[in-house]
């Protein structure tokens, strides 16, 4: 059999979307983002939380019309044809694949011992895959526990963080120039793109159609509140140098005896974003392995798990090698490009909806569109170049075996 089974509810929904973005992002972005920005980092913000919402109304729309595993992939081969949903699922499984690179990673940095950081976080990615193999319902389980312990350690850090404390001057908003807004505005983007898991998982949602538009949209403002929360309290406690100097932002935020708290709450933050990620992946590639876009045998689905259990092995191993290989900085970048890529092809699917399945305003897909491409354009050029050779790579492929399997 390869259908799964219904059995995720709105609260399960919105958790698995929350904490697939409220992750290692929230303890991580920021100081890239003040890197490319300074203090312009707030508009680049803002900027990245409209072009998500946009992204999150079309793919709410689209999930409604089509409620089936692969997200934009499915969506994409329904309302573009083959090509347009292969290129939105290609770029999202490699954009997401060097996600899941990045959450273990930093998972392994605010949790393992000096020089035992990659073998941590391999190890950290075999045990989600685990986790993800004993069904969606644990998943979920397991990501609920997650997002109350991360919610929990951030409301003591901002606490700690905002008493009693000097504000350091923030500078001149636009110093850095458009490009740097927009470069962090790409950066801080990696970590709102989770509520596409929620729409993944479309054959496990109860009535989907009502539940997931809903959970996408209460994911996405519950994240935006905490981002906005942790980037103005890291800002006008650290200044924008000291910001962008830090690979631990908040924890430098907090006084002494909160620092441990900061690292509870980070590690269990990237070990939730990455269990929510994984089942999303394997979601995706399970449905591109149905229509053949990826080998036949990987679609199939464990009979009594009801689990995609083969694509969810393969999907471990390559996270597993990325770890072994990349750091955080380049996998941030590269996920951004794919993902931002794999949204402007939902948009383009949401615009060709007839009215009847339309719930919201078609210029919201226009400017979801457009955020898109001007985002992806304005990641680090190492990974745009990267990006896109993948991509062509991509597209090569599938060409060589459609020639091959056609008549």
């Amino acid at each position: 059999m390869t259908t799964l089974a219904r059995r995720l509810g709105l609260a399960d929904a919105v958790v698995i979307g929350l904490g697939s973005m409220i992750g290692a992002g929230i303890f991580a972005v920021f100081g890239p983002a003040a890197q490319a920005a300074g203090s312009g980092l707030l508009v680049g913000l803002a900027i990245a939380a409209i072009v998500a919402f946009c992204n999150a109304t079309s793919s709410a729309q689209l999930a409604a019309q089509h409620p089936v595993s692969g997200g934009t992939y499915a969506y994409g081969r329904a309302q573009l044809g083959p090509w347009w949903g292969f290129a939105a699922g290609w770029c999202f499984l490699i954009g997401k694949t060097a996600s899941t690179a990045a959450m273990a990673l930093t998972f392994a940095a605010y949790a393992a011992p000096t020089g035992g950081e990659k073998p941590i976080a391999a190890l950290a990615v075999a045990a989600v895959a685990i986790v993800n193999l004993l069904g969606v319902t644990r998943t979920a389980m397991a990501t609920r526990v997650i997002v109350i312990v991360v919610l929990a350690c951030l409301g003591v850090a901002l606490i700690a963080a905002n008493v009693d404390v000097q504000r350091a001057p923030l500078g001149e908003v636009f110093a850095a120039g458009p490009y740097g807004v927009l470069q962090a505005a790409a950066l801080i983007f990696f970590a709102f793109a989770g509520y596409a898991r929620i729409a993944t998982m479309g054959e496990e949602v109860r009535d989907p159609a009502r539940t997931i538009p809903r959970a996408i949209v209460i994911a996405l403002a519950g994240a935006f509140v905490v981002y906005a929360f942790v980037a103005v309290t890291v800002l006008t406690v650290l200044g924008p140098e000291q910001l962008a100097s830090t690979t631990s932002p908040l924890a430098d935020a907090v006084p002494t005896w909160a620092r441990a708290v900061v690292r509870i709450g980070a590690a269990a933050a990237s070990l939730g974003a990455l269990l929510a990620l994984m089942a999303g992946i394997g979601r995706t590639g399970l449905a591109m392995a149905r229509e053949g876009d990826l080998p036949r045998p990987l679609a199939a689905v464990h009979e009594r798990r009801r689990v995609p259990h083969r694509i969810e092995l393969v999907l471990a191993a390559v996270s597993i090698t990325l770890v072994l290989t990349v750091d955080l900085r380049g996998a941030i970048g590269f996920s951004s490009f794919g993902v931002l890529l794999y949204y402007f092809i939902a948009n383009v699917s949401a615009w060709t909806q007839t009215p009847d399945h339309r719930r919201y305003p078609k210029w919201l897909q226009g400017l979801g569109m457009i955020g898109c491409l001007v985002l992806a354009a304005a990641v680090p050029w190492q990974s745009l170049v990267a990006g896109a050779a993948v991509l062509v790579i991509g597209v090569a492929g599938r060409m060589l075996l459609k020639r091959r399997s056609s008549p």
